[in-house]
């Protein structure tokens, strides 16, 4: 066989940030293991030795690393020092998949246009945390998850997709949570892929997908 003169493509590199179990960075691994997948995942970093996704990510043959915010006497030097760390690993992406910390307006401004998250609710309704169990105060009738850029507005940044799921008589925070984690897992990887294809950035406070401006709220799945 000859040899191709022209150089692959390199993969978009991604470095994802957990704190616990990790069960939307798995949705990542298992993405790219398959060839079609435009991102690598270069990277696993947690706050949190004990944090179960390392495992995950262990078993997939992803590098780790552990900083602990409470080796940093403020948040500050932490975020710092996790610029650094993630930096070392050249990312062209970073992946927040149940990262636990409020992230500092510095290490927000640094990763500008490449860095996602993912928020329990049809954003932006539900900023913040218990967004399971504010939805069914309110008596919504459905509830999800959106997809969104990282702005220093928390849970603000410009919404990219989300997933909606209905909510049924008799449901609580916990059964609720279940149903939106499977649209999670669904919609996560997805915008991932998007990103990596190039077809996906972030426009002043808009997300752009494809060329166009995409509505406040993102696209629904």
């Amino acid at each position: 066989m000859s040899a191709d003169s022209s150089s692959p493509t390199r993969k978009c590199r991604a470095v994802v940030l957990i704190s616990g179990s990790g069960s939307n960075l798995q949705t990542f691994l298992d993405a790219a293991s398959n060839a079609e997948c435009e991102y690598a995942v270069e990277a696993v970093i947690s706050n949190k030795a004990d944090a179960y996704g390392l495992t995950r990510a262990q078993n997939a043959g992803v590098s780790t690393d552990v900083l602990s915010h409470k080796d940093f006497a403020d948040r500050d030097s932490f975020d710092q020092a996790m610029v650094e760390l993630i930096d070392s690993y050249e990312p062209d992406l970073v992946i927040l998949a149940g990262f636990m910390r409020i992230l500092t307006p510095d290490f927000v401004r640094h990763y500008s246009g490449r860095l996602l998250n993912i928020h329990p609710s049809l954003l932006p309704k539900y900023q913040g945390l218990h967004t399971h169990k504010r939805a069914l105060e309110a008596g919504d009738d459905e509830h999800g998850a959106t997809v969104h850029f990282v702005t220093e507005e928390l849970d603000g940044g410009p919404s990219i997709l989300q997933a909606a799921v209905p909510i049924e008589a008799g449901d609580t925070p916990e059964v609720l949570a279940q149903r939106v984690l499977v649209q999670e897992h669904k919609i996560y990887p997805q915008v991932a892929q998007w990103f990596a294809q190039g077809r996906l950035r972030m426009v002043g406070d808009r997300a752009e997908f494809d060329g166009e401006l995409l509505p406040r709220n993102g696209l629904r799945l």
